[in-house]
């Protein structure tokens, strides 16, 4: 349809031929008109019709929503999700030796920059996904994690491969952001070493058809590594001579969804792997943890109870003896009001058992504990605040007071994290 300015072509169109139809009546004789080019009025008149089109279709395109180019949808679907998210702490420690075994703990005196994580993810195609984990210290940079996971295996099955933390337990394969508490449990810096056991590898994992959730994980990789592979070869760089000279790692992981409000988590896990003090010797990590979470979903209440318990028991093959040691935590989180929350953890290592002195950590001849007790407090979902103090009882020291006052910020697309 024409517009206003159509309207107006069309009705001097009309006038005109109204005009030529009245002066076609009897009436005075008037003067012949000037002779005209017929070509020419034709002519002028085809062009406002044009002119008149011309501006009817640009301001219907000015009125229509822009269509996005060829270039920006290519854009959108092949840039990753990227989001980054920091934490710094504060920390006073009684002793200038504050046995942090965490890679990301507070560790000194001062200000720490527990890390800069940079957080990668997006589908490849049908059939692949791509996730890494940068992290940004104050003195380098490291893969954390970089690996490529299916999206279409029969049979409930799914593969990983790149590097990645293992399926071992409930907190290994989680990152500092998402921990109830500032630092890491010592148990695992003292199986595993700093940075939580991971390495370049390859990973099945099964979801069983089981009427509960049943998954079943097993996983091959690299066993050197001083913060990654404390317990196997760890800093020394043997080569792998057999394919039983990697880790191999496997984890049975159920969930129970005991009622609307109640839900339990549970797992048992096994690693294995070489050790560097002589030819053939293993160590063998068992390990066991449960998550029970109160959540009440049938009533408005952000309140949440939620207790856990992780506990590993590793064996090592020594010349002429074998280490035993146990060593876990358990804690209780009780978030009371939608921005705030307290926790509170006990941990326990036990002193490695045998004739000879443990080649790891020879000073721990006793058994040590700590209790640790926090305040968090959440202004969004982005960004968190903690007020940490813990006292850490090492048998074979003085205590170790420590308190923490630790931040967190986070930007961009994150995905949601497991149960």
């Amino acid at each position: 349809m024409f517009d206003l300015r159509s309207s107006r072509v069309w009705m001097t169109v009309a006038l005109v031929a109204a005009a030529s139809h009245v002066s076609a009546q009897p009436a005075e004789p008037a003067p012949a008109p000037p002779p005209t080019d017929p070509a020419s009025e034709a002519g002028e008149d085809l062009g406002d019709i044009e002119a008149a089109l011309a501006a009817d279709a640009a301001a219907e395109a000015q009125a229509a929503p822009p269509t996005p180019s060829t270039a920006a949808a290519l854009a959108a679907i092949m840039n990753p999700d990227l989001a980054f998210i920091v934490d710094v702490a504060a920390a006073w420690f009684s002793d200038d030796e504050p046995l942090q075994t965490g890679g990301h703990d507070p560790s000194k005196n001062g200000f720490n920059l527990q890390q800069l994580e940079m957080s990668v993810g997006k589908a490849v195609d049908p059939y692949f996904r791509f996730d890494a984990n940068i992290v940004f210290a104050q003195f380098g940079v490291e893969v954390e994690e970089a690996y490529a996971t299916t999206l279409a295996l029969p049979a409930s099955l799914q593969l990983r491969v790149g590097q990645f933390l293992t399926q071992f337990g409930r907190i290994n394969p989680t990152h500092p952001h998402v921990w109830d508490f500032t630092d890491q449990p010592f148990a695992i810096g003292r199986v595993f070493g700093g940075e939580g056991n991971r390495g370049l590898g390859v990973e099945l994992s099964w979801l069983t058809p089981l009427p509960w959730y049943v998954e079943v994980i097993g996983s091959v990789t690299d066993p050197v590594g001083e913060g990654t592979a404390r317990s196997f070869f760890g800093p020394v760089d043997l080569p792998l001579e057999t394919p039983l000279d990697v880790q191999s790692t496997l984890a049975v992981k159920q969930f129970f969804e005991l009622s609307h409000d109640w839900s339990l988590q549970s797992g048992v896990s096994l690693a294995t792997g070489p050790n560097p003090t002589g030819h053939a010797n293993r160590t063998d990590v068992w390990g066991a943890f449960a998550y029970l979470k109160w959540r009440p979903i049938t009533e408005a209440s952000h309140q949440l109870v939620a207790v856990q318990t992780e506990w590993l028991l590793r064996r090592r093959q020594v010349p002429h003896d074998l280490l035993r040691d146990v060593s876990g935590y358990a804690y209780v989180l009780w978030r009371f009001s939608r921005r705030w929350g307290m926790a509170a953890r006990y941990e326990y290592g036990s002193p490695a058992t045998g004739d000879v002195a443990d080649y790891l950590d020879p000073e721990w001849i006793a058994a040590r504990q700590r209790i640790t007790g926090n305040l968090t407090f959440w202004p969004t979902e982005f960004s968190r605040v903690r007020l940490q103090g813990s006292v850490d009882r090492p048998g074979w020291r003085d205590p170790i007071w420590a308190g923490f006052l630790s931040m967190e910020f986070s930007v961009g697309a994150h995905g949601a994290h497991a149960f």
